[in-house]
């Protein structure tokens, strides 16, 4: 009688600190970053604009690119009929059009970074803030950005072991 008192004591043990550790085990979670913020309906919007903005560079950098591309020809082609001092003239031409479409191409590449982070910016903060609450909502530990390997949630209650791991390599 004393054994089966003893047993179910221990059963009950073993039960209550079961569900004390399945009530205790927290939730990790994972999301895509990428995939979400392509499932929002002004990111269409944007990168039109943005791929509207790229062409309208492209179709003037073709333009620049023609004429000096004809320049280029039109001195290969008569440069040994040429006075010296015309040759040098459309040499400097030349050098000062390859000038001004690396200078072209830099601002472009700029303002089209630029509207990409003024446009996109908005748009992943509104991903990032609905990570935030999904993850308080649900009561998540942490969640994984896959698409950007790094946590994107972690709950406010969550300890910072820091100290902790200084303490155990010895480092203030």
């Amino acid at each position: 009688m004393k054994r089966i008192i003893l047993i179910s004591i221990f059963a009950l043990s073993v039960l209550f600190a079961g569900n004390t550790f399945a009530q205790s085990v927290q939730q990790i979670a994972f999301v895509n970053s990428n995939e979400l913020l392509e499932t929002i309906p002004e990111k269409v919007a944007a990168s039109k604009t943005i791929n509207d903005l790229n062409k309208k560079y492209k179709d003037e950098l073709q333009v620049m690119q023609n004429d000096y591309n004809k320049k280029y020809s039109d001195f290969i082609s008569y440069q040994n009929s040429m006075a010296e001092n015309v040759r040098l003239r459309r040499m400097q031409e030349l050098y000062e059009l390859e000038r001004q479409i690396n200078n072209f191409m830099k601002v472009a590449q700029d303002d089209i970074q630029n509207q990409e982070q003024v446009l996109i910016a908005p748009l992943r903060q509104k991903v990032k803030d609905a990570i935030y609450q999904v993850g308080m909502e649900q009561g998540f530990v942490c969640i994984y950005d896959l698409a950007n390997p790094a946590i994107a949630f972690v709950t406010p209650d969550a300890t910072n072991a820091t100290a902790l791991v200084k303490q155990k390599l010895g480092v203030k």
